[in-house]
């Protein structure tokens, strides 16, 4: 073909697939070899870590990342003489192939952002990869000596047969599906790879090849016709072609050499026609009408690398007889990409019937008339078949925090590595399923939050030591759902936080006053303070509370909370608890006046009709309920929102207690409760300002607008002393009702948690 059929954007889209196929494929070996530090890899599991670099190596060669390609290389060499038994697994060899993991999903990383890496850049690991590498072609040698001489002391029968062994000539029948290349496997790649094995002669067939309006740029259309004279088996040919079984037809044919009288030779298929054409009908196998229509490709070489020599010597295990290789078996599980824009428009859609459901819901009740059983009855169907609807829309969208989690261990090696600590990381949950958007979001602040538990968190080997810790530390990430949200809890067996350190530095900073009493929660709540950090000095890793603001912001953007728990010199614990979509919410609709509003239903606690005598009045402004004994900040929303006609006197409305993103608890005086109700967010922040207290917007089933209100926004908005009337004269003195400027407070069982390690931490709130 003439001119270019591609554009940038094609190439863009092209480049985009092979990337997000990368973030699988590092995902899944980074899995592996965290286990194959635990434990020697068995077969299967060196086939899939196998598999992982030579797809990427693949995909990286067609768009000419020369330098990730070459690395890929050396490290695909490496876990192919692992796969043929040449290598002894031990702690060496398994911290090369990690490491080497490491340096691989960095130059992905380097390629997918455009950054260009220094050309020594992973050269450590490379030359370790290149000294085993030849350690074990120098044992190959030796061995290959000793059959030589094995041979020479054999009888000319054994002799003849190795040469008529080394003379045998196959033909290969390669023809590709359509959809190899979207798989990210390369043709040319296996052909040169073929091309290693012995002479290779190629002709490609253009049969398929439709005319351009017709052509798919991701799809395959050419295919081969190879002759290879090789000594090598055709088990040895057949895999090379191990890792795209799935994806293309192929026929390998021994044929014997007949001289033709020309001096040109014509080849005799040795297999019988018969069995060849039942094979043709079982298989489907395509095969060219016309061979002379084919148009012959030049061929190509590749150039052979030489191991460098070394003066050490590696664990090489004596080489095993190699036997067939099997296929992968399926795991069962079928996936497909969506593109996400179209998932979204899905999710409007089941909103919109939603709301038209509510609306039918409304009607059947104002309707009187004899039909109204079957009304209901209607509706009722109706309400279930949506919600069956909606959660199997709302799964597509689920992916589960694995993908996230993953990314951790490389994290915590590097930062351990680079402060001289030693560190363990723990998961459990990684198969909890949150929605894509929560994971896309959850990626920066738990980097974070590890980084910061590292540096400041988990002692050195020395200090740990000295205090009757084991010289390694341990970090957890546990995930589990409840109720409506995932809890994802990030837990390190380090010194703690110092409360006195952070409190002195805390009134140093201005943050709170020097005769502020706060507790001990309360004093932990200041590392979210913006800029807080106790760090001695500014390191390039992190500070512990430094950037802390920012991931309590970003987490309640998500309509979550972030909360801390920590017991000097044992550990820290920080939960995250954030609702599992960001698209349906499960409220409570309350009455305000006239108005309409929604609470999240998984922040209520508990609604009650106070006494008078529970009842106080604030100093400073404001007031507070008392509750079995807990005094709770009372919230007038009549009066943050100017709503006329609503219940002004606590004691004949509704004071429905909710739960902060630290654990504490506010109350929020409405009129009434009218209902649970599951409710389609409706964002306002594109047509509106953001309004204080509002965190969105819905629409109920009678039409009206109702605004979803945000708990943490409401109880931080100012309260002015002609914004509250108490219907008690007796004011309560601010540091009696609330220690910390009238913040709510908390109570926190005193019972620890333990784990499988020996890890000590706070029990969770």
């Amino acid at each position: 073909m003439t001119g270019s059929s591609f554009n940038a954007d094609d190439l863009a889209q092209f480049k985009q697939t092979f990337f997000d196929e990368c973030a699988e494929l590092l995902a899944d070996l980074e899995e592996r070899l965290s286990s194959l530090q635990e434990e020697a890899a068995d077969s299967e599991a060196l086939n899939a870590i196998f598999r992982a670099v030579h797809s990427i190596k693949a995909g990286a060669g067609a768009f000419g990342f020369s330098q990730l390609v070459q690395f890929a290389h050396r490290y695909e060499a490496l876990l192919d003489r692992m796969r043929d038994g040449l290598v002894e697994q031990n702690e060496r060899v398994a911290d090369v192939l990690v490491r080497a993991g490491d340096i691989l999903a960095s130059f992905v990383e380097a390629a997918q952002s455009e950054q260009e890496l220094g050309e020594d850049f992973g050269s450590e690991v490379g030359d370790e990869i290149d000294l085993l590498l030849a350690e074990i072609d120098g044992l190959e040698s030796v061995l290959t000596s000793e059959e030589e001489q094995s041979d020479e002391n054999s009888d000319s029968e054994g002799v003849q047969e190795d040469q008529n062994k080394s003379s045998c000539t196959y033909l290969i029948e390669f023809v590709p599906k359509a959809e190899l290349l979207r798989h990210a496997n390369e043709p040319l790649l296996l052909i040169r790879e073929l091309q290693t094995l012995g002479d290779l002669q190629t002709e490609c067939s253009l049969e398929r090849l439709p005319t351009l309006g017709a052509m798919e740029p991701e799809d395959a259309y050419l295919s081969w016709m190879l002759t290879l004279k090789t000594d090598k088996s055709e088990e040895d040919i057949r895999e090379v072609f191990e890792f795209v079984e799935d994806d293309c037809e192929l026929k390998v044919s021994a044929i014997a050499a007949k001289d033709s009288g020309d001096g040109s030779l014509s080849f005799q298929i040795i297999e019988e026609v018969t069995e060849e054409s039942e094979e043709d009908q079982a298989t489907g196998t395509l095969k060219s009408e016309k061979p002379g229509a084919q148009s012959k490709a030049a061929e190509t070489s590749v150039p052979e690398t030489n191991p460098s020599d070394a003066p050490k010597k590696a664990n090489v295990a004596a080489p095993k007889a190699k036997t067939a290789s099997t296929p992968a078996q399926s795991s069962g599980v079928s996936s497909i990409r969506v593109d996400l824009d179209r998932v979204d428009r899905l999710v409007n859609v089941v909103g919109e019937l939603v709301i038209a459901q509510s609306m039918q819901a409304q009607e059947a009740e104002d309707r009187q008339n004899g039909h109204e059983f079957l009304m209901n009855q209607a509706n009722e169907d109706m309400s279930r078949i949506v919600r069956e609807l909606q959660e199997c829309v709302m799964a597509i969208r689920m992916q589960p925090v694995k993908s996230v989690f993953s990314r951790m261990p490389r994290l915590v090696r590097e930062v351990s590595s680079k402060l001289n600590k030693q560190v363990r990381l723990l998961t459990e949950g990684e198969q909890t399923e949150v929605d894509k958007t929560v994971i896309e979001e959850l990626a920066d602040p738990l980097t974070h939050m590890i980084r910061n538990a590292i540096d400041h968190g988990i002692e050195s080997p020395e200090e740990r030591e000295a205090a009757g810790k084991k010289g390694t530390g341990a970090i957890k990430l546990l995930a589990r759902h409840a109720g409506g949200n995932i809890i994802i809890q990030v837990i390190d067996n380090g010194s703690g936080i110092n409360k006195e350190a952070l409190l002195k530095k805390a009134i140093s900073k201005g943050i709170v006053s020097e005769d502020a009493k706060l507790t001990d929660e309360e004093i932990e709540e200041l590392i979210f303070a913006p800029g807080f950090s106790t760090a001695q000095a500014v390191t390039d890793v992190s500070g512990r509370g430094v950037g802390m603001d920012v991931v309590r912001r970003n987490i309640n953007k998500l309509g979550g909370r972030i909360s801390v728990q920590s017991v000097e010199g044992k550990g820290t614990c920080f939960t995250l608890t954030i609702p599992l979509s960001l698209a349906v919410l499960d409220g409570m609709l309350v009455a305000i006046g006239a108005e309409k509003y929604i609470l999240p239903l998984a922040s209520i606690v508990e609604s009650f009709r106070p006494l008078e005598e529970q009842l106080r009045a604030l100093a400073g402004g404001g007031e507070v309920v008392s509750m079995r004994g807990e005094y709770i900040r009372l919230i007038r929303a009549h009066h943050l929102f100017n709503v006329p006609g609503a219940v002004t006197d606590p004691c004949q409305g509704l004071v429905v207690v909710t739960e902060t993103a630290n654990g504490g608890k506010v109350g929020l005086l409405v009129d009434e409760l009218i209902g649970q109700q599951q409710v389609v967010i409706k964002s306002i922040q594109e047509n509106f300002d953001p309004v204080p207290g509002v965190s969105g917007a819905t629409i109920l089933g009678n039409g009206r607008v109702a605004l979803i209100l945000d708990i943490e926004q409401l109880k931080s908005m100012p309260v002015s002393a002609d914004n509250w009337k108490s219907s008690s004269s007796e004011p309560l003195e601010q540091q009696e009702a609330s220690p910390a400027n009238g913040e709510e407070q908390r109570t926190i069982a005193p019972e620890a948690m333990t784990d499988t390690e020996g890890m000590q931490v706070p029990a969770t709130v």
